[in-house]
């Protein structure tokens, strides 16, 4: 048992018997198992049979093994081998065989064995019989071979690397092959108390095999310090079962994540969600999202890049990262960080260390001056309380932005947080019971194992152990510090001892040598010194790590580069490297953190540790981001298209990955087939062939053979396909066509797609007349196979997975059927392009196709009817960027075709377009306008006056640049800008114009403007002659001559008159250009007419009011407005007949309906008009017939009532009735019928008694009423009539209701009353009584005039 190599390094030396140094000690007892290596406990065992002994030097500490032997016959054997050398040659064979295992995941796991023979074997290792080679997954697999012992080292292994592995020895008296186990496992972590609730329903998930798909993931991402960054994606979990709850886990650097301020999760039951909240530098790794069921578990990963936040002041550096604390004790806490990549263009001067208690907001500053390393101890914390920290980075620019604090921290004993964990120590079987004696007032003893755990220029840290006799009480330290040389001792902390057995002492000398010493205290003393230290000189130990080595950049992705570099020398405590990228050419380095572009870059590396940042390495050469080549896979599908004598064609696909290069050529391989053996495989071409098709000559009559095929591109040939059916070759007969062949599905869409092929190459007994193309979705069965060209119909469906195949028909019958293609998912994917036609200005016509996802690799292949254009006399192609154009030399009939446009290395990326002879033709029509265009207007050649009269001739062009040209023609001769012509042409809006002040008899002709853009032209012209010519001379002449006018005091509207419903007349005219020295004079018929109080320019309205208007008013009115600047006049012939008409026209539009009444004397009919004038004719009618009035009917007009009385009427006076208003235009009647039915029965048959018993308002009530506001106005009448009469006031025609404000009263039968209560301006109006009994009706007015004090006064 070597219990001795726990804790130091041992060699083990095996010797023979003679000293010499066995190679291999054990290979020749090979035969029996010389040595077990056993691991338990972290000891190791090595057992080994007699005759080998272990023996170790105790003064060099190397072990021996020595085999004991008869040195006799030790010498027989050595003859033996010496005589015969083939006894040493023996088939390989196990000494030790490598062992199964099971690991955690993300763990690393070896195999070993020592393999044994001679020559020596060739070792290989399998994984489920599949060869493992490390260059196919760099990193991942690690195979080494020493002295016979041979090793696998599988990293960080997942559940994918749960496999049977076998490694196999070869050499040439044989094989073995030996067996170990790897299985995986899931850390599961420890218990926790709370278990979660067990799930009930069909949620159970034995005996249900999970599928997990992640769709929808999130790519790699990049954010800047302080912002909000989310990764998401979507997950699918078949079968879909309610309630069920995958294990959801974030992973950053494969560390997991842990909900916290910075950090949210979501879990929607079919997206999960990481929600970055404040971006830090921190945050920058690789992000995993792990889902886990118990069938298996998918992961998704991408990287974040995070770029740093701008500086606050200009020229700082970037903020500390990682800020950590170590060593927590009572009043110590040691604060780490990590230097940051970005020092702002001059080097860091030093770290400030700041800290914040739990349940405040104040930083305080823990360090004066700033310190170089990266780690600072920091002392004077309260015992039992939480802090928390951050760190500041300066340079000679200032300060940067603060670092992101640290997790929290409280300040006490590591022995209190441990037992506040609730950690226990390990159960040993055994229970002591001590009894000791009270140990009150016990100087502490001596504290143990002091020394130097840290120690840099600014401050050095001790650390030592407890004294094992201090008693029951507490104890604290005093801290004691000597120069080397002296034996004068100094107690550093004089005042206050520490509790914590740590110390950091300051303000040390640089350079200088102390030795130092720990002293325990208690209420009972002060003890006995520790042992000193030795000798420390303060000062960094810790060095800056050297720059890396070389720096080699590799290809990976479009996207990415692998950097790999060597690692710096002798660097201690090393944490890391930061990785600096620069642009070929631009000398401007920065993080990887920038999107990545299609650029050559160059790479340096710098090492990190606490001391700082080393060196920058040497730059890299450069290297273009583009994805690294590959050899192509396999191809597959091996068919045959045609087999005569002694050859046959065959066919296949092309591989599923190219390598990241065009396959430049395929080489086949066959092999005979002999009673079911396959033969030595041969080539069958030395030259690579282009086509996916190839004739294999020289084969031999009704053999049997099989195929393979290898792709080849300029990284060089891929691995062969896996062999083919066993073909026999015969030469073919059948009458019928072989399969087509090269199926290629190619612009694909939502509901069409292209499927190209080849005809077969045996085209039976009779040449091949069409072809079938059969349809069926790719998860359907053979027998859903079904013809696309039968009939017309919708073939495709979006979303849907097809498969095709070809049939080829002659003669004799249809053919067999062609391979089918791989499942084609009809969509439209997002980003597809189609070929767009353009004319250019020079009638240049061309085929336009964009890419957006090129590849560095990726070209543009343009095809007529699907085969390439490789002349270009008819078309020229021309490829920039993302575009490429194919022009047309000279459009033709010969250019009727279909065009298509593929590009490379993407993801089916193309189009085609149909050129037909219709669309050739609208082209070359296009193209004609184009070669000689015309500037389209928007207007002709027009012509308008201005302003002072003007003119204006002007046109629109709809599209003219800035170079374009005008010129101005009249009557053939070129006119130029001067006094008389003003050009202008405004190149926005394509206005162009000609102005003139006026119009002479010589303007008379034909105007002309004449435009040129460029090879554009055109010209529009107006004819200006006879009447059309004179007219606009004699409106400019006005509009100059009314310009004039308008400079001083002017009419903008004339005079003229209207007439109100009161009668009265109104002269009024719009003024303008007025100020207070303008004055106003009214003149009748050449006499001024003195204006009163209401001639005012109110508003710039001029009125004159001519009230109670008569024949004698009529006359020449005349207006004149002048002042200092000048005078207008205006006149209007106010002729008595017009006059006079409008007035009647007025009175007749305001007459009430005719209305009948009772009287005294018999009938009275009347109407109401608002003005009466004397003038005003009247014509009343009976029957249609003017009424000869007679001492029994008479008219009449009280007031402004016109009325008709019918005196003891007779049968004869019944039938219509009409009064007629005379306005000198139409007239206007008013009709009533008196037919002595109804109402007018009574009027007729009981006027003599009526005319005592009807209602009558008999008197009392005013004719107007004027009342001051807020007084009561009351108002009472007699009424009479029999039977007693119905009674109802109204407000201007409108019945008034009894209310608070308006009180009604009929008492008595006699007496009616009428009260308003508090009058008001609204109650202005006016009233009315109706009295009604069945023999008459009859109504007294009155008018309420209602006035405030104020407008009294």
């Amino acid at each position: 048992s070597l219990s001795g190599v726990i804790e130091k390094s041992v060699y083990i030396h095996v010797c023979d018997i003679r000293g010499n140094t066995l190679r291999n000690p054990l290979a020749k007892y090979h035969r029996k198992t010389i040595a077990t290596n056993v691991s338990v406990h972290g000891f190791i065992l090595l057992c080994f049979p007699s005759p080998w002994k272990l023996i170790c030097d105790p003064h060099s500490n190397v072990y021996s093994l020595n085999e004991h032997i008869d040195p006799q016959i030790y010498e027989n054997e050595e003859h033996h081998k010496r005589m015969n050398k083939d006894s040493l040659m023996h088939a390989p064979e196990f000494v030790i065989k490598p062992r199964s295992h099971t690991v955690w995941e993300k763990q690393c796991v070896r195999l070993h064995c020592t393999v044994s023979g001679w020559p020596d074997p060739r070792v290989v290792w399998y994984k489920n019989n599949v060869t493992i080679d490390p260059m196919a997954h760099p990193g991942k697999y690690k195979l080494e071979s020493s002295y016979n012992v041979h090793s696998l080292e599988i990293n960080r292994c997942d559940f994918d690397d749960t496999a049977q592995y076998r490694v196999s020895a070869m050499n040439s008296k044989g094989e073995l092959s030996s067996f170990a186990s790897i299985v995986v496992k899931r850390f599961k972590g420890e218990v926790e108390e709370a278990l979660p609730m067990p799930r009930h329903g069909l949620i159970s998930e034995y005996g249900i095999t999970f599928e997990t798909h992640i769709v929808d993931g999130f790519g790699v991402s990049f954010g800047r310090e302080g912002e909000t960054m989310s990764l998401g994606a979507t997950v699918i979990i078949s079968p879909n079962l309610a309630r069920y709850q995958p294990e959801v886990q974030w992973y950053r650097d494969d560390v997991l994540l842990q909900p916290s301020k910075w950090c949210h999760m979501h879990w929607s039951g079919d997206k999960a969600t990481l929600t970055l909240t404040h971006l830090n530098k921190e945050d920058e790794g690789l992000y995993t999202l792990r889902i886990t069921t118990k069938s298996k578990y998918e992961t998704y990963s991408a990287y974040v890049f995070v770029r740093d936040a701008d500086a606050e002041v200009e020229g700082a550096p970037g903020a500390p990262l990682d800020v950590k604390c170590q060593d927590a004790n009572k009043d110590y806490v040691i604060v780490t960080w990590k230097q940051p990549a970005v020092d702002g263009g001059s080097s860091i001067l030093g770290y400030f260390v700041d800290r914040c208690e739990v349940g405040t907001t104040h930083w305080s500053q823990c360090n004066d001056t700033p310190i170089k390393f990266a780690r600072f101890p920091v002392t004077g914390l309260v015992e039992g309380r939480s802090y928390t920290f951050r760190v500041r980075a300066v340079n000679k620019s200032g300060m940067s932005r603060p670092s992101r604090a640290s997790e929290v921290v409280a300040a006490m004993d590591p022995a209190d947080r441990a037992r506040m964990r609730g950690t226990s120590a390990p159960w040993t079987g055994q229970i002591i019971v001590t009894e000791e004696e009270p140990a009150e007032g016990v100087v502490p003893g001596r504290p143990k194992e002091l020394e130097v755990t840290e120690a840099t220029k600014n401050y050095v840290v001790l650390s030592w152990k407890p004294p094992g006799e201090r008693g029951h009480e507490g104890i604290m330290y005093y801290v004691e510090k000597c120069v080397s040389g002296t034996d004068s001792w100094q107690r550093v902390n004089t005042e206050i001892p520490v509790k914590s057995p740590r110390f950091a002492l300051f303000d040390l000398a640089e350079g200088k040598a102390y030795s130092f010493r720990v002293r325990c205290c208690n209420s009972a003393g002060v003890g006995e010194p520790s042992e000193a230290t030795e000798a420390t000189t303060v000062g960094d130990k810790l060095d800056i790590p050297s720059a890396p080595g070389r720096v080699v950049p590799t290809r990976n992705t479009d996207t990415s580069v692998v950097v790999s570099w060597e690692a710096s020398r002798d660097a201690k405590e090393l944490v890391g490297y930061y990785i600096e990228a620069s642009i070929v050419g631009s000398n401007k380095y920065n993080g990887p953190s920038n999107n990545p572009s299609r650029e050559s870059y160059v790479f340096r590396v710098k090492a990190l540790n606490a001391a700082g940042l080393s060196e920058c390495s040497q730059e890299s050469e450069a290297i273009e981001v583009k994805a690294a080549i590959a050899s192509p896979t396999p191809p597959y599908g091996i068919s045959v298209l045609e087999c005569v004598r002694d050859s046959m064609v065959l066919a296949w696909k092309q591989p599923t990955f190219i390598g990241g290069a065009d396959i430049t050529g395929y080489f086949v391989d066959y092999r005979e087939v002999i009673n079911g053996a396959p033969g030595t495989w041969h080539e069958a071409n030395v030259k690579a062939v282009s086509d996916r098709a190839y004739r294999v000559s020289d084969l031999k009559e009704n053999r049997k053979y099989q195929f393979q095929v290898r792709a080849a591109n300029m990284a060089g040939v891929g691995i062969p396909s896996l062999p083919s059916g066993t073909f026999v070759c015969e030469e073919w007969t059948i009458a019928v066509p072989g399969p087509p062949h090269d199926l290629q599905v190619t612009e694909v869409r939502a509901n069409t797609l292209v499927l190209l092929y080849k005809p077969p190459v045996y085209q039976g007994r009779d040449p091949v007349n069409g072809f079938y193309i059969d349809i069926k979705e790719a998860d359907a069965e053979e027998e859903a196979w079904r013809g696309v060209n039968e009939k017309a119909i919708k073939i495709l469906k979006e979303g849907e997975t097809y498969v095709f195949r070809v049939r080829a028909q002659n003669k004799a019958g249809v053919g067999k059927a062609s391979e089918p293609t791989e499942p084609v998912l009809a969509e439209t994917k997002p980003g597809t392009m189609e070929i767009v036609v353009d004319v250019d200005d020079d009638g240049v016509i061309s085929m336009n196709f964009a890419c957006s996802n090129l590849t560095p690799d990726s070209k543009f292949v343009w095809s007529k009817n699907y085969e390439e254009i490789t002349d270009d006399t008819r078309i020229t192609v021309a490829t920039s960027g993302e575009k490429s154009k194919a022009t047309f030399n000279m459009p033709a009939e010969d250019d009727i075709g279909i065009y298509s446009c593929a590009v490379t290395h993407t993801d089916g990326a193309c189009s085609s377009y149909t050129l037909s002879a219709e669309e050739l033709k609208k082209l070359l029509e296009i193209s004609h306008d184009h070669k000689f265009p015309i500037i389209p207007l928007k207007t002709e050649l027009a012509v308008e006056l201005q302003e002072k009269g003007r003119i204006r001739f002007w046109l629109q062009a709809e599209k003219i640049s800035a170079n374009g040209k005008i010129e101005y023609v009249f009557n053939d001769n070129s006119l130029s800008q001067g006094e008389k012509y003003k050009m202008n042409f405004n190149k926005d809006t394509g206005v162009i114009e000609m102005i003139m002040e006026s119009l002479l008899p010589e303007d008379e002709g034909t105007f002309t403007f004449q435009l040129q853009d460029g090879k554009a032209t055109n010209q529009s012209s107006l004819v200006l002659i006879g009447e059309v010519f004179k007219g606009l001379q004699k409106e400019s002449a006005f509009m100059r001559k009314e310009w004039h006018r308008k400079q001083g005091p002017h009419f903008v509207e004339y005079l003229s008159y209207e007439v109100t419903p009161e009668c009265c007349v109104i002269l009024k005219c719009k003024v303008g250009n007025i100020k207070k020295e303008t004055v106003a004079l009214w003149y009748k018929d050449g006499r001024e007419v003195k204006g009163d109080e209401k001639l005012t320019f109110t508003e710039g309205v001029l009125k004159l009011e001519i009230a109670q208007i008569s024949k004698k008013d009529a006359g020449v009115y005349e207006t004149v407005l002048k002042d200092d600047r000048g005078q207008d006049t205006s006149t209007l012939n106010l002729t008595e007949q017009d006059l006079m008409n409008e007035v009647f026209s007025n009175i007749a539009n305001s007459s009430t309906a005719l209305k009948i009444q009772s009287t005294d004397e018999g009938i009275r009919l009347y109407s109401f008009v608002s003005y009466y004038n004397e003038a005003l004719q009247v014509t009343w009618h009976h029957k249609d017939s003017a009424i000869a009035f007679t001492d029994r009917i008479k008219s009449g007009v009280v007031g402004e009532q016109l009325w008709l009385q019918i005196t003891e009427p007779t049968e004869k006076d019944k039938g219509k009735y009409a009064i007629e208003f005379h306005d000198g235009k139409g007239g206007l009647k008013r009709t009533v019928e008196l037919s002595g039915q109804g109402e007018t029965t009574a009027e007729f048959q009981m006027a003599p008694y009526f005319l005592y018993n009807r209602a009558r308002v008999a008197g009392g009530l005013p004719d107007v009423v004027t009342i001051q506001e807020l007084k009561a106005l009351n108002l009472t009448c007699n009424i009479s009539g029999e039977p007693l009469p119905e009674v109802v006031w109204l407000k201007n025609e409108r019945e008034i209701v009894s209310d608070g404000h308006y009180v009604m009263k009929f008492e008595a039968g006699k007496y009616a009353s009428f009260t308003i209560t508090t009058v008001n301006t609204t109650d202005s109006g006016k009233y009315s009584i109706l009295v009604k009994n069945k023999y008459g009706t009859e109504s007294a007015d009155f008018t309420v005039s209602v006035f405030s004090p104020d407008s009294k006064k």
